[in-house]
């Protein structure tokens, strides 16, 4: 006789959403502490996702008598990874649309001048900064973290299954 599987929904939400809530704390002393350019800074916030996904495996796991197939543990991972994106930039676009209407601008004009430290012409730093301003709109700002952490999430979680999965004997 089997148990009855946990819902791996339920468990992706709860760390999603705990994972979301720390990210989202992070990037904001990060964006006050006007370090959104330093990308050692902000790929930390990766950590913070590898840690979410993984603690939400081990709870799965632990739920369901120690066992997570590679399929239950991938779904996990990118349930995790799709809600820290959604509610990352669902935060980002609204601390720059109503808390702090100068900071992308601010970023804006330091990576200007990381264009032209590399020796870029003028007219392609205007190309570029074109581009950009494109995708600093609400609905870009929103899809661009929800895609971004999806696709990241995923391979991450490619490696976090394969590495906690725990089958089921197939005859009990």
């Amino acid at each position: 006789m089997t148990e009855p599987q946990p819902s791996v929904t339920s468990v992706a939400l709860k760390y999603g959403l705990i994972t979301a809530l720390i990210g989202v704390v992070y990037t904001l002393i990060i964006m006050v502490a006007n370090l959104g350019d330093n990308r050692w800074l902000s790929g930390l916030s990766y950590l913070i996702l590898i840690a979410g996904i993984a603690l939400a495996m081990k709870q799965y796991k632990t739920i369901n008598y120690g066992y997570m197939s590679y399929g239950q543990g991938l779904g996990i991972g990118t349930l995790v990874s799709a809600i820290f994106g959604l509610l990352s930039g669902i935060f980002v676009w609204l601390y720059t649309a109503f808390v702090d209407t100068e900071y992308m601008s601010r970023m804006m004009e330091k990576q200007s001048e990381a264009f032209l430290d590399q020796g870029m012409s003028d007219e392609q730093i205007e190309a570029a900064m074109a581009m950009s301003e494109k995708f600093q709109g609400p609905l870009a700002m929103i899809l661009g973290g929800l895609i971004g952490a999806v696709i990241i999430g995923f391979l991450l979680s490619l490696i976090i299954s394969a590495i906690m999965k725990n089958n089921r004997p197939e005859f009990e």
